[in-house]
């Protein structure tokens, strides 16, 4: 080397996401070996050691923030409302409408559900969790954005849900609201927020049920109509093993990195195999609750046409083995949840 030369350092090793799972957890007893020239290796050491928090900051785009707000959940909040909005306008009877209570009812969904959204961003960030991931960076896991900047964003969004769910109470004057509300945007922030996230103890599923499920479907139709109906309850049910199922699925994927960083899922605690039969089992009982109202409302039967999406996403899952085929599984479920909730809100108004 010529004297006064700078050493040549060997370019780094960019994260694949689309190596298999097989590989990833041949990997994790093999944490030092490269992945690509013919060794497995942990996909979370390709660039070195994993970090044990938030990556050196780069300037955050528009893009970035829009990545961060992770859009393929968002049919997790719309679906809710639209199936509960059905189910109030049959208990207010044909002709009856409240669109402002309804709007209102979906913008609070959305503005929880992005609110969550950052706020997993930043505590999995600083927590060092993301150093694990294999995949897409995060804001905060990722260095993209300042974490205090992903944390105020996560607030100003949980500020904006509270003033529709506020809204809400006072037009509604159903004031004990206030209370499920307080106990919402809790539940939004402990799921990987504080010192012992329930998301890390493999209780992900169980709130996704009750808050994206029930509380969200019979919710909306409480906030329109002043009553809890067969329709709104049984369609919280659906919507709820639907959105255990996108969570089921996108925990899967992330089965060995999450091991790696002592986060503790459901899919880590009962394995690949277990998790895979779960997910078929959330995302197909919703049909059997379908079945039973078509037999009361026959529109109700189009309701089955969103098989088409979710068979489909329970074949992949089932025959995955890489993290891509797994993301296109949770696409396709995001959109069965939008579809579901869409065409059984319908088969109700109609």
């Amino acid at each position: 080397m010529a004297q006064g030369a700078r050493p040549v350092r060997p370019k780094q090793q960019r994260l694949n996401p689309q190596a298999t799972l097989a590989g990833a957890e041949i990997g994790a007893k093999k944490a030092g070996e490269v992945q690509g020239s013919g060794k497995s290796g942990h996909p979370a050491y390709k660039n070195g050691p994993p970090r044990k928090g938030p990556a050196r900051v780069k300037p955050a785009t528009a893009s970035d923030w829009i990545s961060g707000a992770r859009l393929r959940t968002l049919p997790l909040a719309i679906a809710p409302v639209l199936l509960g909005t059905g189910a109030a306008i049959v208990a207010s009877g044909p002709g009856v409408y409240h669109p402002v209570r309804a709007l209102l009812a979906l913008a609070v969904a959305l503005f929880l559900q992005i609110g969550v959204n950052y706020a997993n961003d930043y505590s999995d960030g600083i927590r060092g969790t993301d150093a694990f991931r294999v995949g897409p960076a995060r804001l905060t896991g990722g260095g993209v954005a300042n974490p205090r900047t992903v944390l105020r964003v996560a607030l100003v969004f949980f500020g904006l849900a509270a003033v529709g769910g506020l809204t809400l109470v006072i037009l509604t004057q159903y004031w004990w609201l206030l209370l499920v509300g307080v106990v919402a945007l809790a539940a939004a922030w402990f799921y990987t927020g504080g010192k012992k996230p329930y998301g890390y103890l493999g209780l992900g599923e169980l709130f996704v049920f009750v808050f994206f499920g029930l509380v969200a479907t019979a919710g909306t139709t409480y906030v329109q109509v002043g009553d809890f109906t067969t329709e709104s309850v049984l369609g919280g049910v659906a919507m709820g093993l639907i959105a255990c199922a996108v969570l089921m699925v996108n925990n899967l994927r992330d089965i060995v990195p999450d091991k790696a960083a002592g986060k503790r899922t459901l899919a880590v605690r009962i394995g690949s195999t277990a998790s895979r039969v779960v997910f078929c089992i959330f995302l197909l009982l919703p049909f059997v609750i379908a079945g039973l109202f078509s037999l009361v409302y026959p529109l109700g039967i189009f309701t089955f046409f969103v098989l088409l999406l979710a068979l489909p996403a329970c074949l992949i899952t089932i025959t995955a083995t890489s993290a891509k085929e797994l993301i296109l599984a949770l696409k396709l479920t995001s959109l069965a949840a939008l579809a579901y909730g869409l065409l059984l809100g319908l088969a109700f108004a109609f």
